[in-house]
């Protein structure tokens, strides 16, 4: 089996300054940078410097962008031998797929922590004005620069946590599967996958912001992205608490970060499966997560929708959420979970 796993991998402080270096070790001649609105206006001149060896064409991308037109707009760009994306979860995103569709290395510049989106296969899209989940190809750099991500406001980084822990109820939904002959377990990704989370856990938590916290977090989630290669697919990171997310992304009238969604819904499954609950809970509740979403005033109705209808997003699959008795204890928990009550109107 030949696994692609990234070329370059920098997480510390001031990695990203670092680019000019990559760009001369691996001979790029030409690169295409891609940025938000954000990132466009505080780094793009800044960037621009940094990688001074090779003529760099820079784009600010409009938000919400629907998959038509980022396949436009990815033949639009000049001829690069790199594409380079800059910014939140979405620019990462479409540049993840620009590059896969022109078929050139991409390098990877998250700014906040909030999804594993920087380092796995696929890419969340719009089509037709919902998120969907689209292939492409692992980034062929990660550039984590904790200085940037520092930066960026406490609900990013809990939103990365709560996507981190979902590796926990995945995991023993992938194993439910298995053992109802659906899918077979791939040994060496769930481990990547287990030993992820596992390495997150025993962090300390005090501070969400310090650079050790970071790290671990930003580590962990690539570890889970790259599990996803050696899969083949999404199990060893994703299951029923992230098709609960995927519902609520097409039903809801206000949908959330998708970490924040996948933590709830992690939160939810963890109880059903009855699966080191207690461990997600204290993850939750000492690094500030419950006393954010508790602020975000959620529809309990819309979280009972999403649960109903989160088989219907996957049906090839069979989680814990494809079962009609795990969905009603999962429905019951959104009434009788002391937590679960104080989080949803």
């Amino acid at each position: 089996m030949n696994i692609p796993i990234p070329s370059i991998l920098e997480i510390g402080e001031g990695v990203v300054w670092r680019m000019d270096d990559i760009v001369r070790t691996y001979r790029f001649s030409k690169a295409v940078m891609l940025f938000d609105d954000f990132t466009y206006r505080t780094y793009e001149q800044d960037m621009k410097q940094a990688i001074s060896s090779v003529p760099v064409h820079t784009v600010c991308l409009p938000p919400q962008l629907d998959i038509v037109d980022i396949m436009k707009k990815a033949f639009e760009l000049p001829h690069c031998d790199v594409m380079i994306a800059m910014g939140g979860g979405a620019v990462i995103d479409c540049g993840k797929y620009m590059a896969f569709l022109r078929q050139v290395p991409f390098i990877s510049i998250p700014t906040s922590a909030s999804n594993d989106g920087f380092a796995s296969t696929n890419c969340s899209l719009l089509i037709n004005g919902k998120k969907t989940t689209v292939p492409a190809k692992v980034p062929f750099g990660i550039l984590a620069d904790l200085n940037i991500i520092q930066q960026a406001p406490e609900r990013f980084i809990l939103a990365g946590i709560g996507d981190l822990m979902s590796n926990i109820t995945a995991l023993y939904d992938w194993e439910f599967e298995q053992n109802h002959g659906v899918s077979r377990v791939n040994a060496f990704a769930a481990m990547i996958s287990k030993k992820a989370v596992n390495s997150f856990i025993r962090t300390p938590m005090q501070n969400i912001k310090h650079p050790i916290f970071l790290k671990e977090l930003i580590s962990s989630l690539t570890m889970g992205g790259i599990s996803t290669v050696i899969s083949g697919n999404s199990a060893p990171i994703s299951g029923s608490e992230h098709l609960i997310s995927h519902a609520l992304d097409k039903m809801s009238s206000a949908p959330q970060m998708h970490g924040i969604q996948v933590g709830i819904a992690t939160y939810i499954m963890a109880h059903v499966q009855q699966h080191r609950a207690e461990r997600i809970t204290k993850v939750f509740a000492r690094t500030g997560f419950f006393d954010y979403v508790k602020t975000l005033h959620l529809s309990k109705d819309e979280y009972r929708q999403a649960i109903d209808i989160a088989p219907t997003i996957k049906p090839n699959r069979y989680t814990y959420i494809h079962d009609e008795q795990y969905r009603k204890r999962a429905i019951r928990l959104l009434d009788e979970d002391h937590i679960l009550k104080e989080i949803f109107t």
